[in-house]
């Protein structure tokens, strides 16, 4: 039979079950557009900006069973949503990334959008790939695909040219797809030998990345076992539940909250899950890590990367875990509850929440009693994503988080924008869940406008901007050591206006006394299916157990010289204003 590269690709896309592809349509993808028009199970979904349509491709994988999928131009189409890529690759987030392509037929050179898009893709995606026959469009989406969500997961290119699109060819039978079989387990020694180190530990500990997002009743099971608290990774936060007892909270080092910070002292064997051991997960690498330390993670390319592994088991999180489970139970005895860190993690979370509470936001919105009153309010299962900025430290520590990947947020390519657009795929991923926003100011102007594409879509999103002025997680950072904020103040922005301009409705939240209600307004106007701007007048005045821990950890690292010259250069502006 003849068909279209254009067909073929999008009949490819619907045999592996894709439910969406956002990007705009250009001079060298309006074939492909006509066929997604045309399919029955595929949605083309229009954005404001091809970085935008990659941030929501993102969130669309973490979220459901589907992989986000990039229809978008070549060129200046691909280097727009490059940020969203990278995020994805460094995040280990599956994604298909399909963008026209010149003509190959010509003969001619300088045609429009003509660069080397492999070349460019080569860092940012596992593979790249450049279709030349028409046969080979199904099978390579399906190799795509395959490499895309295998492994460490993470996106993947194929360029399609146009002339392929637009004139039929002779394609034969096609192929179907066929599911990769399982990851193999490590071997049995290995796992026995984890299980050994584990289980002659005083106080064992759990650190679980995104990679164990999968594999909450495999950590619940060795974790209860154990009596072993369990904090988890930035990315990681919807890992392991913040109802557990002993869920113990965001990371264990010196920049970590006083629940996790003191049931992890002492801690001489840990068991790490799904995770690089990167540089904001460890607050800068201030964690203290064991010597008998077992790290589970599918890409093996992570072990003794930062920290050396006693034992390293590659697999896949869930499997190794219960494989590690069967040992532990085979070799050892279940500690009592009454022997574990439940009640110290307990008190250490009270007195916290208590300190914020206290702190006196001087009429502005105190964060712990806004997360407070959210978290009363949101369905366990509500998915928050959140943006790069003071506001993402401020949600890992102060929102608790109830339900596997129900908050996503950018971390190791931590890339500011990405909360508005990730929302929108969130949302059309999972409809019948409710879906927030928790970004700050900054980072919501530079991708505001994408609220048009859930106004245009229906999506109920309230996006609850916290408004201080101020690009506030490097303004502290840069007020420590400078003693002042060198273009780190922003200019002024009217969100009631963004809201208008957007089609979204606009809520005042003024002051500790108006969250409640501002909460609930919101919510009832994202039940009509129009998504709400919450302007937040956020306190930021008090720091967070991450900021300050990260900067002393950084600090003590500088040559005695270099911290001698930056303090006194403080001291010297601080008197001197």
């Amino acid at each position: 039979m003849k068909k279209t590269a254009a067909w073929l690709a999008t009949h490819a896309l619907e045999q592996l079950g894709v439910r969406f592809t956002f990007g705009i349509p250009g001079v060298q993808n309006t074939e492909f557009y006509d066929e997604l028009n045309n399919s029955e199970t595929v949605t083309p979904i229009l954005v404001t900006h091809e970085g935008s349509a990659s941030f929501i491709a993102d969130a669309v994988s973490r979220v459901s069973g589907s992989i986000g999928t990039l229809a978008i131009v070549p060129a200046a189409g691909l280097t727009h949503a490059a940020s969203g890529i990278a995020e994805a690759l460094l995040a280990g987030v599956p994604m298909l990334v399909i963008t026209g392509g010149i003509r190959t037929d010509l003969g001619k050179h300088y045609q429009l959008h003509e660069i080397d898009q492999h070349a460019f893709m080569k860092p940012l995606t596992k593979a790249s790939f450049r279709i030349e026959r028409h046969a080979d469009v199904v099978p390579t989406i399906f190799e795509a695909y395959r490499i895309a969500t295998t492994g460490e997961p993470g996106p993947v290119f194929v360029e399609l040219p146009v002339n392929l699109q637009l004139f039929p060819e002779e394609v034969g039978d096609l192929p179907a797809y066929a599911p990769p079989p399982a990851a193999p387990l490590p071997a049995q020694a290995d796992i026995v030998r984890a299980a050994e180190l584990l289980l002659a530990a005083k106080r064992p500990g759990i650190f679980a990345g995104w990679g164990a997002v999968d594999a909450l009743p495999q950590l619940k099971e060795i974790a209860e076992f154990l009596q072993a608290p369990v904090a988890t990774t930035l990315q990681g936060l919807s890992t392991f539940p913040a109802t557990h007892p002993l869920h113990a909270g965001f990371s264990f080092g010196p920049h970590a909250v006083p629940s996790a910070r003191n049931a992890f002292d002492g801690c001489d064997a840990l068991l790490a899950v799904g995770t690089r051991f990167g540089e904001i997960g460890t607050g800068s690498f201030g964690v203290t890590v064991p010597e008998h330390l077992v790290h589970i993670d599918i890409n093996p390319q992570v072990f003794n990367k930062n920290y050396p592994a006693k034992v390293a088991l590659e697999g896949d999180a869930a499997a190794v875990l219960q494989g590690l489970t069967f040992e532990l139970q085979a070799h050892g005895a279940a500690r009592p509850a009454e022997s574990g860190p439940q009640a110290q993690i307990a008190r250490d979370k009270q007195a916290y929440r208590k300190e914020w509470h206290d702190h006196d936001s001087k009429g502005r919105v105190n964060p712990a009693r806004f997360f407070d009153e959210l978290r009363r309010q949101m369905p366990d299962n509500a998915i928050a994503t959140v943006d790069d900025g003071n506001h993402t430290f401020l949600t890992a520590e102060l929102f608790p988080v109830h339900a596997s990947r129900s908050l996503i947020l950018p971390t190791d390519f931590n890339c500011m924008g990405y909360a508005v657009p990730a929302a929108v795929g969130a949302k059309l991923a999972q409809p019948q869940r409710e879906v927030f926003s928790i970004v700050g100011d900054g980072a919501f102007m530079m991708t505001c406008m994408e609220i048009l594409t859930a106004a245009k879509e229906e999506l109920g999103i309230a996006y609850f901007v916290f408004h201080d002025g101020e690009l506030s997680q490097i303004a502290q950072a840069q007020e420590i050591p400078y003693n002042r904020k060198p273009c780190a103040v922003l200019g002024s922005v009217n969100l009631e206006g963004i809201a208008l301009a957007t089609g979204a409705a606009y809520v005042r939240m003024e002051n500790d006394a108006a969250i409640a209600g501002a909460i609930s307004e919101a919510r009832r106007i994202t039940a009509t299916g129009r998504p709400v701007v919450v302007d937040v007048n956020i306190d930021y005045s008090k720091r967070t157990a991450f900021t300050q821990g990260a900067v002393k950890t950084n600090f003590k690292r500088f040559p005695l010289a270099q911290r001698l010259r930056m303090v006194s250069r403080a001291l010297v502006r601080k008197v001197t204003g």
